[in-house]
Order: structure tokens, then sequence, then C-alpha cells
């Protein structure tokens, strides 16, 4: 396996959690030239203090692409949060690393990535990688799976109805956590070579009623799924005051699990991070003080 820890490497949104992850990842394994790119600098004076640079990189200012990109060799993108114009942000960065002489992209996308409408935010996930597939560079695109953190954030409605909602059917979901990924695409910065679309899952598949188990089982209250249709599901996120837009992005995500696009299982992490994917139950168990409400 080719290793790259002396070429340029570049890591976009690294003050947030993911690329904080990955350049801390990219530093512990010998990167010597490690760039961490930020709107704000300022939020990455600590990794700055442990060997990285800082750099400014907005992808609305196509300036900034420019000046940060150049004598860049390899480049983690990770994808945005200004979901609506991603794929404006994103292409922009692609046309600017071509630009620039990168040789290689990494970038963090989405399982089954496909032009639906009704897909949540997998359309903007493939029409990034359209752009980078026609960008003539090498590259290794990664289709994070579900979340294992994402849990984290139905404990408390759970608790307070005993109930797991969910509209996956009978389909079980491969969760992964975000660290994990992250620590992922930092090996793939380092070490891939060609042009590869690969998923990133966590060890194993979940079923929607091993999860309410486990939330059980760490909560000391029995905790019961109950399967809806997408449409119960949405209704009843309407009823809960959620807004349309975020109401489509939940719903899409639970119709994609129906369909068995998040059942799937690889070898990713543990082939570029060089370790084990941590389970969902072994992640839970060691956020147990979420349960403690």
């Amino acid at each position: 396996m080719a290793n790259f820890k002396d070429q340029t490497l570049l890591v976009t949104g690294a003050s947030g959690n993911f690329g904080r992850i990955a350049v801390e990842e990219l530093l512990a394994k010998g990167a010597t030239k490690v760039i961490a790119g930020s709107r704000d600098t300022a939020k990455v004076a600590d990794l700055v203090a442990k060997g990285a640079e800082a750099r400014k990189v907005d992808f609305d200012d196509a300036g900034s692409l420019a000046t940060a990109f150049t004598g860049v060799d390899r480049i983690l993108i990770v994808s945005t949060d200004a979901i609506g114009s991603r794929v404006a942000q994103h292409t922009a960065a692609v046309k600017a690393a071509a630009a620039a002489g990168v040789k290689h992209i990494v970038y963090t996308s989405a399982p089954a990535a496909r032009p639906d409408v009704n897909a949540g935010l997998v359309p903007e996930h493939f029409w990034t990688e359209v752009a980078i597939a026609n960008s003539g560079l090498d590259f290794t695109v990664l289709r994070n799976h579900m979340y294992a953190d994402n849990n984290l954030q139905g404990i408390a409605a759970a608790l307070a109805s005993g109930q797991l909602f969910d509209a996956s059917g009978t389909r079980s979901t491969s969760f992964v956590t975000r660290a994990d990924t992250a620590r992922t695409a930092a090996g793939a910065l380092l070490t891939a070579e060609g042009k590869e679309i690969l998923d990133v899952t966590g060890p194993a598949q979940v079923s929607p009623e091993e999860v309410a188990a486990i939330f059980s089982k760490l909560s000391g209250k029995t905790i019961a799924r109950v399967g809806l249709t997408a449409q119960q599901l949405r209704e009843g996120m309407a009823a809960a005051g959620l807004p349309a837009p975020v109401i489509d992005i939940l719903v899409g995500f639970q119709v994609d699990a129906s369909l068995g696009y998040h059942s799937i299982v690889t070898d990713v992490v543990e082939r570029f991070s060089g370790r084990k994917p941590q389970s969902l139950e072994a992640f839970l168990t060691e956020n147990r003080a979420a349960f403690a409400g």
C-alpha cells in the first residue's frame, strides 16, 4: 500500500467534528505536511499547535479556494452542512482542486448516492460524485453509512414515551461511528490510489428491534420498537413541529433504509484506519450517560 505522508495533504472543514478527527489522525500517523482548512482559521489554532498549517477555505469564495489549494497534492473534501447549496459549493472546490494541480480527492458521500429527488440529501452527494468523476483527478469516494452518533438524538424521546419509531421495515442498518469514518478518510488520504467508490460501514447489521433492545438495556427501561410507514412517520414528525425540509431529509434516510441501502457491511474502516469499527452497542455503552435522563 502506498504512503503519501510526505505529500501536502489538506482537510476542509477542519474545525468541525469530522475534519478535526481527520487532521489529528493524519498527524498521529506521521503525515508531515498537513493543512487544516476552515472558514475561520482561529478555530483550528489547536491543530496548528499540534503541527498542522492553517489555511482559509471558504466554499463560497473561489479566491480562497485557489489560494488554499496551491501546492496541495491530496485533499479531503468534507461535505458541508449548507443543504441546498452543497452541489455548487462542492463543485467549486473540485474545480479549484483540479486547477491547482491536486492529484487525488477524497470525498465524504452517502449510501446509494443517486439522482432521486425523493431521497433526501442523497442527490446532492450524487452530483458531487459526478463533478469529481468528471474532474479527471483520481478519487476515493467514501459513502459513509448512518452514524451511530445519530442515535443519541433519539434517546430523550424514547425514554419519555417508551417507544422508538422508525420506517425501515424489516431491514437492518450497519451503523458506523463518526470517529471511525473520519479516521477512515484520513487513512484514504494517506494511502488510497486510483478511482474508487466505497461504502464505509460498521461491523454488523443492526435491526430496529436490536436498537430498541440496546436502548432498554442501557436505560433500564422497556423501550419498544414501533415500525411505521414512511407516511405515518412523516405525519408524526409534522405533528411534533418539525419543519418540512427536515422531515424530507429524515424520512428519506428511513426510506433508503427500508430499501436495504443501509444494510451493507464492508471492511473499509479496517482497511484504511487499521482498526476494527466500533459496534453500535459499544458506542452507546461508551455514551451511557446520555441514558440517565
